[in-house]
């Protein structure tokens, strides 16, 4: 009986997903494709501009591997400065704050404007948190347990507080990301604010029944794929929250602490963020939309497209991930399993899924901010032609920039977790190199999707 709950609660979440992006896939609003309409045109052929890209991520290895002193690596992800401030009463009105917000976007969601640029609940959703409050909690520090209105409601009701099934490890987080974002990309929830205000309801009930049954504890630390990205995140950002207040910290240096990743069930959670924030891109290429129209005309279901697709994308990632963890196991020449040095290169991947959504959103972001005040200000009657801001034509090069800091960023935390893992110099220095072959191509498929044109994703 405890098997079927769990596997019920732990999956309600990837199930109500698949049910509402099959009974309502439509047109979407195309909130993720801000970036490839700020990118502008190339004036360099695209494959010199993937070339030098690249490039860049390769000879920044390079650079880094002329770092050999374990001492100077060490104390520079060391270094801190600790503040001590105390945040009790804050939180608690955060919290309440946040429940309110998530009761305001059901309710305007089903009962305000229909129009998704003047729908105070989508423009909430999308532009203010997905957007911009994701933005915060890599570049500041994961301020999500303070923010959390679902734990925040879960800790105020009782529980049943049963054990959670060890062996279901954190899968339900990854096939719930999965899902999440399949959903975001096949449904038109940035269109329709009732069909938003659903999910978030449904979501809403399938994490509290969760929380009642396994604990607070238990569901938003190891089943709730929400709590888990910003946990991750937030290990990017050089903020982080202690018992007694907040440490400052190098970007990144949380990154290299062991256990970060303890386990192949967190491995591929890692890398499921860094796939689905690159399928997001990838559904709005041309090159996507002539495959999947051809797909199409062979036979194949248009329904089963979308989520074939991002199975076999998340299959080939993680699978190249993998396969660099075994060949770094030769290269260093350690009797480490493929599997340890897997787990330790993990959390390296996290700086270039956190550069490559800020790169996707921040033009959306900035773009929609006017709209989303504008809904604030009066949700129930907003101004009927709320004002958007046009980026210019250099933003573009901006985004290009996020995208390659964060696989800097990438090279640097695998130089010194191979410096922490491996005794070594030149061992560490070789460790890296299927990594950073890795390293390249996801840099490289991103800088693709940066430049490839704005094409209307079929059958949504």
């Amino acid at each position: 009986m405890r098997t079927r709950t769990v596997r019920t609660l732990g999956f309600a979440l990837a199930g109500t997903a698949l049910l509402a992006g099959t009974l309502f896939a439509g047109t979407a609003l195309a909130h993720g494709g801000s970036l490839r309409a700020a990118s502008g045109s190339l004036s360099i052929p695209t494959w010199l501009f993937l070339l030098t890209g690249g490039g860049v991520v390769g000879a920044s290895f390079l650079l880094a591997s002329f770092v050999t002193d374990r001492a100077f690596i060490r104390a520079a992800h060391d270094w801190r400065r600790v503040a001590s401030v105390s945040l009790d009463r804050l939180v608690g009105a955060t919290r309440i704050a946040s429940v309110i917000a998530l009761v305001g976007v059901v309710a305007i969601g089903f009962g305000g404007p229909t129009d998704p640029l003047r729908n105070a609940a989508v423009l909430v959703v999308w532009v203010g948190w997905w957007a911009g409050y994701v933005a915060t909690v890599y570049l500041l520090g994961n301020s999500w347990p303070a923010v959390n209105p679902w734990r925040a409601i879960a800790e105020w009701l009782p529980s049943l507080d049963r054990e959670y099934p060890e062996r279901f490890g954190v899968w339900p987080s990854v096939v719930g990301l999965l899902a999440l974002v399949w959903l975001e990309v096949v449904s038109p929830l940035a269109d329709e604010p009732g069909l938003l205000a659903s999910v978030v309801a449904g979501y809403s009930v399938a994490t509290l029944a969760g929380a009642f049954v396994y604990g607070p504890d238990a569901w938003f630390t190891r089943v709730d794929p929400v709590s888990r990205v910003f946990r991750y995140y937030g290990r990017v950002a050089p903020v982080h929250r202690t018992d007694s207040g907040f440490e400052l910290r190098p970007p990144g240096a949380a990154l290299t602490e062991p256990r970060l990743a303890d386990g192949r069930d967190e491995v591929a959670f890692v890398v499921a963020l860094l796939w689905v924030t690159t399928y997001d891109g990838f559904v709005g290429t041309p090159l996507w939309r002539e495959f999947a129209l051809g797909v199409v005309g062979l036979g194949v279901p248009s329904v089963v497209v979308y989520p074939a697709a991002m199975l076999v994308g998340f299959g080939l990632f993680l699978g190249a991930y993998r396969l660099a963890a075994r060949y770094s196991r030769t290269t260093a020449d350690t009797y480490l399993t493929p599997e340890a040095i897997g787990r330790r290169f993990a959390p390296s991947l996290l700086p270039i899924a956190a550069g490559y959504h800020l790169a996707h959103f921040l033009g959306y972001f900035i773009s929609l901010s006017p709209a989303l005040f504008a809904a604030l200000a009066d949700p129930v009657s907003p101004p009927l032609n709320p004002l958007l801001i046009v980026l210019p034509g250099w933003f573009g090069s901006l985004a290009v920039a996020f995208v390659l800091l964060g696989h800097l960023l990438a090279v640097w935390v695998a130089h010194a977790t191979a410096y922490e893992v491996f005794p070594g110099r030149l061992q560490a220095v070789r460790s890296q190199y299927p990594f950073v072959v890795v390293m390249v191509l996801y840099t490289m498929t991103s800088l693709w999707i940066v430049a490839a044109p704005d094409a209307t994703p079929p059958f949504v």
